[in-house]
C-alpha cells in the first residue's frame, strides 16, 4: 500500500514547480531540472509516495524531446519503484533502456532481492557481460551474494567468489561478510575459514559474521578459537557481538566464560538493548542456572515481549513448566501482550506437564488474539495434545491447518507413534510424501518407532537402508534404537545383538535400555545380563537397570541372582529413585508419591483405591509381589503395591472427574508390571479411558488393554 507524506523538506523546489506540472505536463519550459528530478524521485522513493513518483515520470516522458529518458532519470526511477514494492514496473524500465551502467544493474537485482526474488537475482546476474565495459561493484557482488545465501546455492556462490577474486573486491567490508555468510549457509565452513584467513584486518562486521557462521553449524572450537583472536586484537564490541559471544557460550554451556560477557556488558552499558538481554537469559538458561537468568531479567527495565519469552523459555527448557506457565498472566497484567513465540513456549510447558486444561485455555486466548494460525502456534498446540494424550484433539489441529511444514508433519507422526498408533503415525507420513513435504532427521525417527509398534521388520530396514539412503539422510543413534526395538518386540534378540555390534557407533544408554527392555519381556536373563553391564559402564547409577534386571530374575525364579543385585545395590549404595506422578483436575496439579498420605483427600483416595483393587481381584488380578525390592513380608510387598503413585492419582481422578472423562496421569519413571496390569484392568471396571505417560511412553488403556500391547 502506498503512502504520501508533507513534502517539507523539498517545498523550495517544488514551489516554482509543481504548479505548471500539474497544469500541462506538455510544457518543456517547465520541464525539472536533472538535479531536481532526482531529489524528487529519492524523496518520494524515501516516503513511498508513489502518487507523487508516478507524476514526476509522467512529467518526465512528456517534457522530454527524446523518447528515451537519460541514464541517470531512469535509475532514479528504478530506485523509486523498487522502494515503493513494484518491482514489475521498475523491470519494464530496465528492459527499454538501451544502455545501462552499473547503477542500473545494481538497483535492480536489489528490487529483486528485498521483494523475496531471490532466483531472479542470480539470473540477471549470469546475464551479466563481464567480458563488455560493465565491472560489477561491491553491491552488485553482496546482492548476488546474499541471494545464493537464501538459496544455499553453493555452486552460483562459489562461481561469484571467484569474480570477486578477478575484479579485487575481496577487500571490501560488503563483500567480504557477504562471502562470509554465504558459506556459512551453504553450511561450507572451510570455504568461509578462507575467506576470513585472506584478508588481513578483519572489523567488528567480520568478526561477528564468522563467529555466528560456526556457532550455527556447530563448529564451536574454531568459533572460540576466532574469539580469541578477536580479543587479542582488541577489536571493540558491539551489541551484535554480545548476542553472537553469550550464543557461543550457551552452545558450549560454559558458565564461566559467559559470566565473564556478562560483566563486559554491564560495563560497557548494553545489558538494556532487548537482543543483548535476551541472549542473557538463554545463555543462564542453556547452561541450566535458572535462578541467574532471572536475575538478569528481573535486573532489566523494559521488559518487552521478546525478553518474557526468553525467561518462559529458559524455565520450560529446564523443566520448570510450572514457573514458565505462571509467568504468562504476569506478563498480561503488566501491559505485554504476548506473540506467536509467547503461545509457542506456554504451549510447549502444557506440553511438559500434560496440562491438558491449560493448554485448551491457551488455544483459546491465542484464537481471541489472532495466532491461533501461525506455524509456530498450531505445531506447539500439535505437541501439546499429544504429549497430554490426545491425539485426536491434535489431529483435529493438524487437519484445520491449510499450510504445513515437516514441523507439522513430524509432530503428528511422533504423536501417533509415542501413542503406540503405528498404522496412523505411517499414513500421515504417506500423506507428507503425496504433499511432496521432504522428510528429514527426525522425520525417520517417528517412522521407524512407527514399524517397531506394529512389528514391520522388512519395512523398517526399508525405511532405515534405501529411503534415508535416497533422501541423503544420515542415520543416527536414534534411528538405529527404533531398529533394536523392532528387533527386540519381534523377539528377534540375537539379530539386535548382532545389528548393535556391526555398527561402528558409540551406543548411548538408551540404545543398550531398549534391547534390555526385550530381554525382560522374553526372559532372556543371560542376553539381560551382558546388556545390563555394558549400560552400568556407561552409568553406573542407572537404577533402572538393577531393578529391571532383578525383575528378570524374580520372574525365573531366580532368587539368588535377585539377592545378589539388592547386595550389589546396597553396597554401591543405589536407591530406587521414589515414584511420583501427578494429575491435573480443575487446573491445579495434584502430586503423589508411593503410600503418599500426605493429600487433604487421602482419606477418600485410599477407600476408592481399596474399594476398585477388590473388584479387580474378582477378575483374577494378583499383585505381582515378585518385582518389589524390598526385603520384607510378602503382605507388606501387596500392601507396597497397592500404593503406587500412578495407582493414588488415578484414584483420585476416578472421585475427581466427570464418569465420562478420560483420566491422564504422568509419572517419572517406567510403570512396573503390576500396575500396568493393574490399570488395565481398572480401565474395564470403571468404564473409562486412563492414560498415563511414563519415563518410556504414552499408555492408553481402554476396556482391559492398552495401546503397547503389553511391551514397554
Amino acid at each position: 500500500m502506498h503512502t504520501s507524506k508533507p513534502l517539507s523538506l523539498f517545498q523550495h523546489v517544488l514551489t516554482k514547480k509543481i504548479p505548471s506540472l500539474l497544469k500541462s505536463n506538455s510544457d518543456k519550459s517547465s520541464a525539472l531540472s536533472l538535479e531536481d528530478t532526482i531529489k524528487l524521485l529519492k524523496f518520494s522513493a524515501d516516503t513511498r509516495d508513489f502518487k507523487l513518483g508516478r507524476t514526476i515520470h509522467a512529467h518526465l516522458i512528456t517534457s522530454s524531446s527524446n523518447v528515451q529518458l537519460n541514464v541517470i532519470q531512469t535509475n532514479s526511477l528504478i530506485h523509486f519503484y523498487v522502494k515503493c514494492d513494484e518491482i514489475s514496473l521498475a523491470r519494464k524500465l530496465f528492459d527499454q533502456m538501451p544502455e545501462r551502467n552499473v547503477v542500473s544493474w545494481s538497483s535492480i537485482m536489489a528490487g529483486y532481492f528485498h521483494n523475496g526474488f531471490a532466483l531472479e537475482v542470480l539470473n540477471l546476474f549470469k546475464s551479466l557481460n563481464f567480458g563488455g565495459f560493465l565491472c560489477p561493484n561491491e553491491y552488485i557482488f553482496a546482492t548476488v551474494l546474499s541471494s545464493c545465501s537464501d538459496l544455499r546455492a553453493i555452486k552460483e556462490g562459489v562461481q561469484c567468489h571467484s569474480y570477486v577474486l578477478k575484479t579485487g573486491l575481496l577487500f571490501h567490508s560488503y563483500v567480504k561478510n557477504a562471502l562470509l555468510h554465504m558459506y556459512t549457509r551453504c553450511l561450507d565452513m572451510e570455504g568461509a575459514l578462507r575467506v576470513f584467513k585472506s584478508v588481513p584486518g578483519s572489523d567488528i562486521l567480520t568478526y561477528n559474521s564468522i563467529i555466528n557462521g560456526f556457532v550455527e553449524n556447530g563448529y564451536l572450537s574454531e568459533a572460540l578459537e576466532v574469539l580469541i583472536q578477536m580479543v587479542n586484537e582488541y577489536v571493540v564490541w558491539d551489541h551484535v557481538t554480545y548476542v553472537t559471544v553469550l550464543g557461543l557460550c550457551a552452545h558450549l554451556k560454559d558458565i564461566k566464560l559467559g559470566s565473564q560477557v556478562h560483566g563486559q556488558i554491564l560495563k560497557a552499558g548494553s545489558e538494556s538493548d532487548e537482543f543483548v538481554g535476551s541472549a542473557l537469559i538463554d545463555m543462564y538458561g542453556k547452561c541450566g542456572k535458572t535462578i541467574y537468568a532471572r536475575n538478569a531479567f528481573d535486573e532489566l527495565h523494559d521488559r518487552n515481549v521478546v525478553l518474557w519469552t526468553a525467561i518462559m523459555a529458559t524455565y520450560s527448557q529446564n523443566g520448570c513448566f510450572e514457573e514458565a506457565l505462571n509467568l504468562f498472566p504476569e506478563m498480561v497484567l503488566e501491559g505485554v501482550q504476548p506473540n506467536e513465540y509467547s503461545y509457542a513456549v506456554m504451549l510447549n510447558s502444557c506440553a511438559g506437564l500434560s496440562a491438558m486444561r491449560h493448554g485448551d485455555m491457551l488455544n483459546g486466548h491465542a484464537l481471541k488474539s489472532g495466532f491461533k494460525n501461525y506455524m509456530i502456534v498450531a505445531n506447539a498446540l500439535i505437541n501439546m495434545y499429544s504429549k497430554s494424550g490426545s491425539v485426536d484433539h491434535a489431529n483435529q489441529v493438524f487437519s484445520n491447518m491449510i499450510y504445513r511444514d515437516t514441523v507439522t508433519w513430524n509432530s503428528m507422526i511422533s504423536g501417533y507413534s509415542h501413542h503406540g498408533l503405528g498404522r496412523e503415525a505411517l499414513s500421515v507420513f504417506y500423506r507428507m510424501l503425496v504433499a511432496a513435504e521432504v522428510p528429514n532427521y527426525v522425520t525417520f525417527v517417528g517412522v521407524l518407532s512407527a514399524c517397531a509398534h506394529l512389528g514391520l521388520v522388512d519395512e523398517g530396514f526399508y525405511y532405515l537402508n534405501q529411503l534415508m539412503k535416497d533422501m541423503r539422510i544420515e542415520p543416527g543413534v536414534e534411528h538405529y534404537t527404533c531398529i533394536i526395538g523392532l528387533l527386540g518386540r519381534a523377539g528377534r534378540l540375537s539379530e539386535a545383538e548382532n545389528f548393535m555390534n556391526s555398527r561402528s557407533v558409540r551406543w548411548d544408554v538408551v540404545a543398550w535400555r531398549t534391547l534390555l527392555s526385550a530381554c525382560h519381556v522374553h526372559r532372556n536373563i543371560s542376553l539381560g545380563k551382558q546388556v545390563a553391564e555394558n549400560i552400568l559402564k556407561l552409568d553406573p547409577n542407572d537404577v533402572g537397570t538393577y531393578i529391571l534386571l532383578s525383575n528378570m530374575y524374580a520372574k525365573a525364579r531366580r532368587w539368588d541372582g535377585v539377592v545378589s543385585i539388592r547386595k550389589l545395590m546396597r553396597g554401591r549404595e543405589i536407591k530406587k529413585e521414589p515414584g511420583v506422578s501427578w494429575i491435573q483436575v480443575k487446573n491445579i496439579t495434584h502430586v503423589f508419591v508411593s503410600e503418599d498420605k500426605n493429600h487433604k483427600d487421602s482419606i477418600q483416595i485410599y477407600d476408592k483405591l481399596a474399594d476398585i483393587l477388590g473388584q479387580i481381584k474378582h477378575l483374577g488380578y494378583v499383585p505381582d509381589i515378585a518385582s518389589v525390592v524390598h526385603d520384607v513380608e510378602d503382605e507388606q510387598k501387596e500392601e507396597y503395591l497397592s500404593f503406587h503413585s500412578e495407582k493414588l492419582a488415578i484414584a483420585f481422578g476416578l472421585l475427581n472427574t466427570p464418569s465420562e472423562a478420560p483420566i491422564h496421569v504422568i509419572k517419572n519413571l517406567r510403570m512396573c508390571h503390576d500396575c500396568h496390569t493393574a490399570v488395565k484392568l481398572i480401565s474395564m471396571v470403571a468404564q473409562r479411558k486412563i492414560i498415563v505417560r511414563d519415563a518410556n511412553r504414552f499408555h492408553c488403556f481402554q476396556s482391559g488393554t492398552c495401546t503397547c500391547g503389553d511391551y514397554w
